[in-house]
């Protein structure tokens, strides 16, 4: 059944974007699947002329040929499929002697296999408590001095003092992942009173740009370790925490990013539309929320080297704590940043359009897919909106078959 949803979601989605002007990447360019989209009623009726010598206007209302159109639609979409593979890590074309991308190469040769126990205790030997160590004195020193800062009146030292104490944090955090990082046109960095946008692949995405500027962050609500983290930088930084599950929230939310962003004095809100993670190979739907605003936008690529160790965190597979482990039991997170220039929405220009033209500019950037798809899709179902539109039309074409023969 997923299969045909994907089918029939996929129908709906380039039917959609035909009508609203916009492009899909590479919807037919497969070798295998190689044609022009045409619509049901024209391929269904392609097959019953091909399958029967009868005249078409005295075909019956169904045929057992029509099933044919819906089951060679769901083998197309395995074939071509640009969603699931977005969810799983990234295939490497090399192997580079970590076990978690490949579980035989080690064994191929005597040679490989002591240069990849050689590799072992190295990184879990030397780097991996090294790693812990820095990983555990930047969050301690995050949780600590960003309270104590709290406790100063609001004012000029107040924010200086934050700012300081969040770059230097978030820098000992970076250490603590071996992260490499280049950073392009810091001339574009996000300014006071924006709104700054990227492409997300993992949560250090946060650290990543968190050191190179300071960000006020917009996010869920955690409990544990991770909530005693918010709620300290909350004290000394104006962060958006909020609830995903409650949808009024959700709008209380919208209220506060427009007072914070109208505050030219305040920091820059870091957002990621796509609103989970994508495996660093494409750039899936933005939410158009944080579109709808009004503000500068400053749109951020990110792009990671996956030969060094794979940043990508499948939330579904991995935890947190198991998630950061890998990432610093890896040789090192190599990664460029660019800035690119701001975007302000166009006159007549919806949120929806403006969020696509800023998504498909960050995946130009980053060298990545620019995908329609709704990364929700990594947990959720396909609409069954989408099903029943398709079955709408297939109704709709068989009944009107019926009233023309009758009016004739």
């Amino acid at each position: 059944n997923s299969v045909f949803d994907l089918s029939w979601a996929t129908l709906r989605i380039e039917r959609g974007a035909k009508e609203k002007n916009h492009l899909l990447y590479k919807p037919y360019s497969n070798a295998i699947i190689a044609r022009e989209p045409t619509s049901l009623e024209e391929e269904i009726k392609e097959i019953r002329r091909s399958g029967s010598n009868k005249d078409l206007d005295a075909a019956p209302e169904f045929e057992m040929s029509d099933i044919f159109y819906f089951a060679r639609r769901g083998v197309e979409s395995i074939m071509d499929d640009e969603v699931t593979k977005r969810f799983s890590a990234e295939e490497l074309e090399s192997w580079n002697l970590l076990t978690r991308s490949n579980y035989n190469f080690h064994y191929i040769s005597l040679r490989l296999t002591v240069l990849w126990g050689l590799g072992l205790l190295i990184r879990y030997g030397f780097l991996l408590p090294l790693r812990v160590t820095l990983a555990f004195t930047g969050v301690g020193l995050l949780v600590f001095l960003t309270s104590v800062v709290g406790l100063l009146p609001n004012g000029r030292m107040k924010n200086f003092l934050s700012e300081k104490v969040h770059l230097m944090c978030y820098r000992i955090c970076v250490r603590a992942l071996t992260a490499i990082i280049t950073y392009h046109d810091s001339e574009n960095k996000p300014k006071n009173g924006g709104i700054c946008v990227a492409n997300h692949t993992s949560p250090i995405d946060v650290i990543i740009l968190a050191s190179d500027g300071c960000y006020a962050m917009v996010g869920q609500i955690h409990g544990g370790l991770m909530g005693v983290i918010q709620r300290s930088m909350v004290k000394a930084c104006p962060h958006v925490w909020f609830e995903r599950s409650e949808v009024k929230d959700r709008h209380l939310v919208a209220k506060r990013l427009s007072d914070h962003v109208e505050d030219k004095s305040k920091l820059p809100i870091l957002i990621f539309p796509e609103g989970t993670c994508i495996n660093n190979t494409s750039v899936m739907m933005f939410k158009k929320g944080s579109f709808e605003i009004g503000a500068t936008v400053y749109p951020v690529a990110i792009k990671y080297d996956p030969r060094f160790g794979d940043a990508f965190w499948n939330s579904s597979k991995f935890g947190m704590v198991n998630y950061l482990l890998r990432m610093m039991s890896s040789w090192a997170i190599v990664c460029s940043v660019w800035y690119l220039p701001p975007m302000s929405r166009e006159e007549g220009e919806d949120a929806v359009q403006f969020a696509n033209r800023v998504k498909a500019a960050i995946a130009r950037q980053g060298g990545l897919v620019d995908l329609l798809w709704d990364g929700g899709l990594k947990r959720g179902k396909v609409k069954d909106t989408f099903k029943e539109e398709q079955q709408k039309l297939y109704s709709k074409m068989l009944v009107g078959t019926q009233e023309d023969r009758s009016r004739s």
